[in-house]
């Protein structure tokens, strides 16, 4: 029956090609590990989610980073008919790490040899793959192969396509034992439970302990102890046909494996050199695997026809909203569930150990790239940025990302992708991935149009302990300025900063255009000020604080212009937070284009008509959540 999640098999022959029927769960185990693995399966699990037609339960041993990157992306996924199961690689490792190994994937390369035991005894059947394999065509293809198994297989591999087992790559190439050419692993059909009555785990262990007394380390990982133990032991392999593993390494017969495009089933990429690799149908293989690196992933979200997914609370929600309503767009908006990819590059930092490190939180989209390098020259501390983009997107900052020269060497900034949906740009949603993902105790909220004084981040973190933030509810305010101009000089001291304000060359944030912004900062006092001062709340007050990392989130409902920050602030006011300023801090705004968002607010008298009323709203909400405390601000709103 359709949607059934039993391992049982139902063929039908269609034009002399086996078809496996719709409806029947298919199990797929991956190694990942790391910020680049992550990423790099993102594309490998498109592939497979574009062409397939069955429920799937992806299986992913991971390690603590790949774990966290991949649950927050498939459980914001939401893709109909796909389980996922996470294992631990830390409670592996003792399995494998008596082994010596030079391949690059380290320990975690060893891994595959581990699966009867790391998966649930109760799984049967598994197809294995490697991160850097992309599919042409439907897994369930590959699934129907373990029907062709004799009683005595176990598991089904592509052979080696390079010469590597032959042992005449170059003088003294001493390879490990094979058969012939030898197999391939970054593809694999596992018969789990033929090879746990078999006693897998042991008779590996037996021919690693046997080859590792003459080989000393194994060159390619687990493929080598494979390839051992199947020279031994033949009859227990299925050979898959070639076009089942494709390898893109230099030096392979790739090339004979197809004759037209339609024989093509799987792509690895297994090769350093990954897109740089020589083949003569490299240019068509890349495209491929660029069609699905830079795939809309929302629109994998479809159902399997004849597998209706149960009513998600989204769902039921959306129902629930009035399609007349003048404001139906912003309320869907809040409902939107968006992909996240968190850590989308090398992440690497551990707080300061006096409990005073403070995180940069700032979000962005593509068109302020640009600012990223002048950030990470202001600011030395760690920064958690949220960037909303397209999956296309994502893949041009990469490549900006790694090709410069200041990014790459900055190891203590996170990159956490949220993928645009929708017709808002949903400010509040993005800018709570980036404080969500801050990792220290305190938390520098700004925007990214901003560049801190330089000496910002030390300076914080003796104010954190000057105002005792450890102990009491405060929020340090940095005076914000600006510039019209692009290229400026860059004030290096509260003087200097003075100086050009006198001189009409920085002015006070948003002073002609938004002066409520900022006014109760109270320039005037800031000038002389030599020690932090305290303000007062006033209604549109929305300055740039360190608080606390466990501050109150940003509003949701607030999205693309208006009252996102503003919300925030006014929130915590109401939990009490004292508003200090801080007498030698300072941040310059740097101009840049009007952003859509603010377009649509000036042009359009519904999207204003709704911001009010999401104010109302907001409002009320206040009220109900602090009681009279919250009076204060219907009472402003109203005067106003």
């Amino acid at each position: 029956k359709a949607c059934d999640v039993t391992d049982s098999f139902i063929f039908k022959e269609i034009n002399t090609k086996l078809h496996l029927r719709s409806g029947f769960l298919i199990h797929v185990a991956c190694v990942c590990a790391g910020h680049n693995a992550s990423r790099d399966v993102v594309t490998l699990v498109k592939s497979i989610l574009f062409h397939r037609r069955n429920p799937l339960h992806f299986h992913f041993i991971t390690d603590t980073v790949a774990n966290r990157i991949l649950s927050s992306l498939f459980q914001s996924w939401m893709v109909p008919s796909v389980q996922v199961s996470f294992y631990d690689a830390d409670e592996l490792k003792s399995e494998v790490s008596w082994i010596p190994n030079k391949h690059y994937s380290g320990i975690y390369g060893l891994m595959k040899l581990t699966l009867t035991k790391a998966l649930p005894a109760h799984l049967s059947k598994v197809i294995v793959l490697d991160t850097d394999i992309t599919f042409a065509t439907d897994v369930a293809e590959l699934w129907g192969i373990f029907r062709k198994f004799t009683d005595k297989q176990v598991i089904g591999l592509v052979e080696n396509q390079s010469d590597w087992y032959l042992g005449n790559l170059w003088k003294n190439h001493k390879p490990w034992p094979a058969l012939g050419r030898g197999f391939n692993t970054g593809v694999i059909l596992l018969y789990l439970d033929r090879l746990r009555k078999m006693g897998w785990e042991q008779m590996w262990r037996l021919t690693a302990e046997r080859e590792l007394m003459s080989m000393l380390s194994t060159s390619l990982a687990d493929q080598d102890i494979f390839n051992a133990f199947i020279k031994q032991n033949p009859v227990l392999v299925h050979q898959l046909p070639c076009f089942w593993n494709v390898q893109l390494s230099d030096h392979t017969r790739s090339e004979q494996c197809y004759t037209e495009v339609s024989d093509l089933k799987v792509i690895h990429w297994n090769s350093p050199k990954k897109l740089r690799v020589k083949n003569k149908h490299v240019e068509f293989f890349r495209n491929l695997y660029l069609t699905f690196l830079e795939y809309d992933g929302n629109l994998l979200r479809r159902e399997l026809f004849g597998c209706p997914s149960p009513a998600s609370p989204q769902s039921s929600a959306l129902e629930e909203l009035d399609e007349d309503d003048q404001c139906y767009d912003f309320r869907r908006e809040r409902l939107t569930i968006h992909r996240v990819h968190l850590y989308f590059l090398q992440y690497e930092d551990t707080p300061t150990e006096d409990g005073t490190d403070i995180t940069l939180v700032a979000q962005l989209s593509m068109d302020r790239l640009q600012m990223l390098e002048a950030i990470c020259k202001h600011w030395e501390g760690p920064i958690s940025l949220a960037l909303y983009m397209s999956d296309a997107e994502a893949q041009q900052f990469l490549r900006y990302a790694q090709a410069s020269e200041v990014l790459k060497n900055r190891k203590n900034v996170g990159y956490h992708v949220v993928y645009k949906e929708g017709q808002f740009y949903p400010v509040n949603l993005v800018r709570n991935v980036a404080l969500k993902n801050a990792n220290t105790p305190y938390v520098f909220l700004t925007d990214v149009d901003f560049l801190p004084m330089y000496g910002l981040y030390d300076y914080l973190r003796r104010s954190v302990v000057q105002m005792d933030m450890s102990n009491t509810k405060k929020a340090l305010v940095v005076p914000a300025f600006e510039t019209l101009r692009y290229r400026l000089s860059f004030p290096k001291s509260k003087a200097e900063l003075l100086s050009m304000l006198d001189m009409g060359t920085l002015y006070t944030f948003r002073y002609h255009v938004w002066p409520k912004g900022h006014a109760p900062t109270n320039y005037a006092k800031w000038r002389t000020a030599t020690t932090p001062y305290k303000v007062e709340w006033e209604p549109d007050f929305e300055p740039y604080v360190v608080v606390k990392r466990d501050c109150p989130e940003y509003d949701q409902r607030f999205v693309g212009f208006g009252w996102n920050k503003v919300s925030h602030i006014m929130e915590l006011d109401a939990q009490e937070y004292d508003l200090m300023v801080l007498p030698n801090a300072f941040m310059i705004h740097m101009p840049h284009a009007p952003s859509f968002d603010i377009s649509k607010f000036r042009s359009s008298p519904s999207y204003r008509h709704c911001l009010n009323t999401l104010k109302d709203e907001f409002h009320q909400d206040l009220s109900r959540k602090y009681g009279s405390a919250a009076l204060k601000y219907l009472t402003a709103q109203r005067n106003m």
